[in-house]
C-alpha cells in the first residue's frame, strides 16, 4: 500500500470531520423514510422555482445582516480597540504583541460560547445532513452564528462561508418541513440555502450553485434535480447581498493582465495543478497531525479554543498575512507579494497551514476556501518568481484553483468562481489545473462525508395491483 494510500484511510478514519458510521450506512432509516414521505406533498416546478426565489432573497438578507454585524466586530477589535489598548501596553511589551493577546482572549471567547451553547458542527457534519437526513437541523443556528462571529473576529483563519452555509441551509429546510414535503423536496430546499449564502459571498452565482452541489460529493454534482433551483437562489441572493452592501459586482482580485493564451499555457495548467495537488496533500497530511496532537483536549472546549487562539496568534505574531480568513490578504500577495521573495512565500503558506489547522481543530467555526486561496496564490507567486518565463497571474489562479479543489473535491465550480474573482480570461487553464488536480487527489479525502447519493428504494405500493389479463386468464383456466 502507498503512502497516499495511508494518508487517505488515516484522514478518513482519524481525522476530526470524518463521519460516524451510522451515517454511511446506505439502509439507514431507509424504510423509515418511505413511510414518512407518503403521506408529504410535492410542489409543481413553478412553485418550486417560487420558493427558490424566496430563500434567495432571504439568504441574501442574511448574508447582508452578518456581512455588517462582522465589520463591525473585525473594525472594534482590530482598529479602535488596539488606539485605546495599546498606549497602556508597559514598556517591556510591544505593542505587536496585541495580535497574539486578542487571538487568545478570542479563543477563550470561543470556548465559552461552544460550552454553553453546544458545538453546531462544521462543513462535515453539514455534507452528511445533505445525504441523511436531508436536512440541517436550524436549531443550532445561534450556536453557530455567535461562535463564528467572535472567531472570525478573533483572527482564525477560517471564513463567513460555512456558517452562513449552514444557517441559509437550515432555513431551506426548515421552510420545506412548513411546507410538509418529502426528503427529495427538502433537500432541494437546503441545497438552495447552501446556494444562497454562497452565492452572496463569492460574487459568481452560478459558480456557487454548483459549488454547493459539488462539495457533497468526491466525484462530482449528483444531486443533478437542484441545478436549477439553487442557481435561481444564487442569483437573487448574490443581487440582494450587493444592493444592500453597494460591493461592485465583476472581478475582485485585480491580477496583472495576461497575454492572449497561446497552447502553452494549457501544458503550463495541467503542471500547476500536479504541484496544486502535492501542496494539499501536505496541507491534509499537517491537518491530520495537528488534530492528533489536539485530541486530548477536545472535551475540553474553552482549554482547546484558548490554546488554538494562542496558537494562531503567535503565526501571526511571526507571519502577520496569516491572521483571518485571507480574502483580504490575497490583495496584498497580487499586489507586494513579489518583494517578498520566494522564499517568504512559500514559508507564509507553510505557516498558513498550521493556522488554518489549529483554527479548524481547536473549535472555531468557519470556511477554509479562502484561506486556500491564500496558500495557492503565496505558493504560485513563489513558483512564478522561480521560474521567470511563467506569468505570476497563471501560476497564483492554477494553484489557487488546483489547492482548493484537492481539499473540497470540486472542480467545476471552483474554476468558474476563480475565473470571475480573478477577472482573467483564463478560464480553459483553470479548468485544466483543477481537473489534474481533482484526479491525482481523488483517493484522498478531507471532508470524511463526502459519498455518492444513495439511490432511493423503490417505495411499496399502496394498493394491490392486479394484472386485469391475468385475472382473466386464472378464472378462465380454473
Amino acid at each position: 500500500m502507498t503512502k497516499i494510500e495511508n494518508l487517505t484511510e488515516e484522514t478518513a478514519s482519524r481525522s476530526a470531520i470524518a463521519p460516524s458510521e451510522s451515517s454511511l450506512d446506505p439502509s439507514t432509516n431507509h424504510s423509515e423514510a418511505i413511510e414518512n414521505d407518503e403521506d408529504k406533498r410535492q410542489l409543481t416546478y413553478v412553485q418550486m422555482m417560487m420558493c427558490a426565489a424566496l430563500i434567495g432573497i432571504v439568504g441574501g438578507l442574511v448574508a447582508t445582516l452578518y456581512y455588517f454585524v462582522l465589520e463591525s466586530l473585525l473594525h472594534g477589535v482590530w482598529h479602535t480597540l488596539p488606539e485605546w489598548v495599546t498606549p497602556h501596553f508597559p514598556s517591556w511589551l510591544p505593542t505587536s504583541n496585541y495580535v497574539w493577546i486578542a487571538t487568545t482572549i478570542g479563543g477563550f471567547c470561543v470556548g465559552l460560547v461552544l460550552y454553553f451553547m453546544g458545538l453546531p458542527g462544521e462543513m462535515a457534519k453539514v455534507v452528511d445532513s445533505i445525504h441523511n437526513p436531508g436536512r440541517i437541523d436550524i436549531k443550532k443556528t445561534p450556536a453557530m452564528v455567535i461562535a463564528s462571529l467572535v472567531a472570525i473576529t478573533a483572527g482564525g483563519s477560517a471564513g463567513p462561508e460555512a456558517p452562513l452555509v449552514q444557517v441559509n441551509g437550515s432555513f431551506g429546510s426548515w421552510l420545506g418541513d412548513k411546507l410538509k414535503l418529502d426528503t427529495p423536496s427538502v433537500r432541494i430546499f437546503t441545497l438552495c440555502g447552501m446556494s444562497a449564502a454562497l452565492g452572496a459571498f463569492f460574487g459568481a452565482p452560478i459558480g456557487a450553485a454548483l459549488f454547493a452541489l459539488e462539495i457533497p460529493h468526491r466525484r462530482g454534482l449528483e444531486y443533478y434535480e437542484a441545478v436549477a433551483p439553487s442557481v435561481v437562489a444564487a442569483i437573487l441572493s448574490f443581487a440582494t447581498f450587493r444592493i444592500n452592501t453597494g460591493i461592485t459586482i465583476g472581478g475582485f482580485y485585480h491580477f496583472e493582465a495576461i497575454p492572449q493564451l497561446q497552447p502553452i499555457n494549457l501544458l503550463e495548467g495541467l503542471l500547476l495543478g500536479a504541484v496544486g495537488a502535492a501542496v494539499a496533500v501536505l496541507f491534509i497530511y499537517i491537518f491530520r497531525v495537528v488534530g492528533q496532537l489536539l485530541a486530548p483536549l477536545e472535551h475540553n472546549l474553552v482549554l482547546l479554543a484558548t490554546l488554538g487562539g494562542l496558537s494562531i496568534g503567535l503565526i501571526a505574531f511571526v507571519y502577520p498575512e496569516t491572521l483571518f480568513f485571507s480574502e483580504e490578504q490575497i490583495h496584498t500577495v497580487i499586489e507586494t507579494g513579489a518583494a517578498l521573495g520566494a522564499v517568504s512565500l512559500l514559508l507564509i503558506a507553510f505557516a498558513k497551514m498550521f493556522a488554518i489547522s489549529f483554527t479548524l481543530h481547536s473549535g472555531f467555526l468557519g470556511g477554509f476556501i479562502f484561506p486556500l486561496f491564500f496558500i495557492g496564490a503565496n505558493t504560485g507567486l513563489a513558483i512564478a518568481l522561480l521560474i521567470p518565463s511563467l506569468h505570476p497571474t497563471v501560476a497564483m489562479v492554477c494553484l489557487m484553483a488546483a489547492v482548493n479543489v484537492a481539499v473540497t473535491k470540486t472542480p467545476v465550480s471552483t474554476s468558474i468562481i476563480l475565473s470571475v474573482l480573478s477577472g482573467t480570461a483564463m478560464l480553459p487553464v483553470i479548468v485544466i489545473a483543477s481537473f489534474v488536480s481533482f484526479i491525482l487527489t481523488s483517493n484522498i479525502a478531507m471532508i470524511g462525508t463526502q459519498r455518492s447519493r444513495q439511490p432511493a428504494p423503490a417505495k411499496q405500493p399502496r394498493f394491490s395491483q392486479v394484472n386485469p389479463a391475468q385475472q382473466l386468464l386464472q378464472q378462465v383456466t380454473s
